[in-house]
């Protein structure tokens, strides 16, 4: 068994190394790039605009609208809030920490490049998603990369297998990555923090050679998320739009709150980013130097990791928005990317870069240090142990909220390969799983299904890069309109009569 566990992992360190480091990493900046220069450096030359229309208009009751459950749809707010409830979670905290102590500052700024052009790749997605959606069954709207690989990459001459190839390999690997990082990977990590910070001295029995206390923590999860994933998109929509807000703004206070208290120290944190961006050279006493290459990797593979810009999974959500104009929807897709990596992932880095663990001057990291608890300590230093009570619960609420964000996303592409009815019965699995989560031990699951979650990458990339013209022929239209004031027929969708059903309504200003 030993040895089939070794290989398994050889195998899959193999091909985890070809799909992130050889090929997944320059896709993603390649096709953020094309995304960013085919939109004309849109998150730049039109930051007034999409601020106003996604931040700028929270408040406004269009942006909560909701349709009722017979519509299959819910709020922009809503899909945003489940979209970052999926992405915002473990990575945006431990994930930051470790890119920084193995990569050094200069990570950051490769984090920060890796956002800035997956805006436009996740703009690019959403418009995709809203562009080729249509309604189940059961009236619920249906999105996501399978069908803009099946019917817009299938639609070109000579296409059609392999786009219906592609969905069912993008569906397939959407499904193994919800149950790992999307569900056994959040709840491991959610049991491990709450049992440091709260039952660390408490002896407590065996069951089946796991402590009671990680039976006891998966158990409350898994019937806390039975009660929201079995209630489908709208119980999580709503769950998402309540916690999403309160769990980002009370982090961010407290990290701003440690940055104030190290005040003096927030010039050279910055300086260190910039500075290391390109590598650390080795300095004398035989510390080891920190190569360019390793920089720019754990940047932008723990930013990929974090805001999930290029990996097709929040577009499953975002298409289920009310909204009429795809580019609406894209938008909001720029904006989470921004909250996500800009704003949420830099508090981690400053709370990190201030702890005291990385020596800016050197940017190495200070012997003794460990990555994943480094954020709780850095806290524990401002705040005694209540600080680390506090990224305890924040990990609780961000890793919760990822794992039922990823129930959806499973959901639809086990609906798109077997069916609504198929849906419901992965609900139920889904759910039972999570108290895997509370009692394993072996990283591998993790590791294998990290695998999986790069893997869905490519496939995805695949269909946004071959559909630029209409990216371009979209986003052309809608500035033609809402910017220039042309007056001309909207974009809205591949089926006419989903088409001919919104053009009235856009026109009149229902988008």
């Amino acid at each position: 068994m030993n040895s089939f566990i070794e290989t398994l992992t050889s195998v899959n360190d193999a091909v985890n190394g070809f799909v992130w480091v050889r090929i997944g990493l320059f896709l993603l900046l390649g096709t953020g790039l094309v995304t960013t220069i085919i939109t004309r450096f849109f998150q730049i030359t039109h930051l007034k605009h999409w601020w106003v229309k996604t931040i700028g208009s929270v408040f406004s009751k269009d942006t909560h609208k909701k349709q009722g459950k017979k519509s299959g749809s819910v709020s922009q707010f809503q899909a945003l809030c489940t979209a970052l409830a999926a992405t915002i979670g473990t990575g945006n905290i431990a994930g930051v920490s470790a890119a920084i102590c193995i990569g050094g500052p200069g990570a950051v700024f490769w984090m920060w490049i890796a956002a800035f052009l997956g805006m436009m790749t996740n703009y690019s997605e959403n418009i995709l998603g809203i562009y080729f959606r249509r309604r189940n069954t059961e009236g619920e709207w249906s999105g996501g990369a399978m069908y803009y690989l099946k019917d817009g990459l299938g639609s070109y001459k000579g296409c059609k297998k392999i786009g219906s190839f592609l969905a069912g390999l993008f569906a397939i690997f959407a499904i193994l990555a919800s149950f790992g990082i999307g569900n056994m990977g959040q709840i491991n990590k959610i049991t491990l923090n709450i049992k440091s910070a709260f039952f660390s001295n408490i002896q407590a029995s065996d069951i089946a050679g796991v402590s009671f206390v990680n039976w006891a923590i998966g158990i409350c999860l898994m019937i806390v998320g039975g009660f929201v994933i079995i209630g489908g998109l709208q119980r999580i929509a709503a769950f998402a739009e309540r916690v999403v807000p309160f769990m980002a703004v009370a982090y961010v206070i407290g990290s701003l709150i440690v940055m104030i208290v190290h005040i003096g120290s927030v010039g050279a944190m910055f300086a260190a980013i910039f500075k290391f961006a390109f590598g650390i050279k080795a300095v004398a006493g035989g510390a080891a130097g920190v190569a360019i290459s390793q920089v720019i990797t754990q940047g932008c593979k723990r930013g990929v990791f974090s805001n999930e810009a290029g990996l097709g999974s929040s577009v499953m959500v975002h298409s289920n928005s009310n909204v009429k104009e795809p580019v609406k929807q894209g938008l909001w897709g720029i904006f989470e990317v921004f909250a996500d990596t800009m704003v949420v992932c830099t508090m981690t880095a400053i709370v990190v870069l201030s702890s005291g663990a990385i020596d800016l001057t050197t940017g190495l990291v200070k012997e003794g240090t460990d990555d994943a608890t480094l954020v709780a300590k850095a806290f524990g230093n401002i705040f005694g142990k209540p600080g680390e009570w506090f990224v305890a619960l924040a990990v609780l609420l961000f890793a919760f909220t990822t794992v039922l964000g990823w129930s959806h996303y499973g959901s639809k592409a086990v609906e798109y390969l077997f069916g609504v009815a198929g849906a419901r019965v992965y609900r139920v699995i889904f759910v039972l799983l999570m108290i895997s989560g509370a009692v394993m031990t072996s990283s591998l699951a993790w590791d294998i299904s990290d695998t999986f979650n790069g893997l869905m990458m490519i496939p995805n990339l695949i269909g946004v890069l071959s559909l630029t013209p209409l990216i371009i022929k979209i986003t052309d239209n809608y500035v033609d309109r809402k910017i220039h004031g042309k007056d001309i027929d909207p974009i809205l969708s591949y089926d006419e009569g989903i088409q001919k059903e919104f053009t009235p309504k856009v026109k009149a200003g229902e988008d």
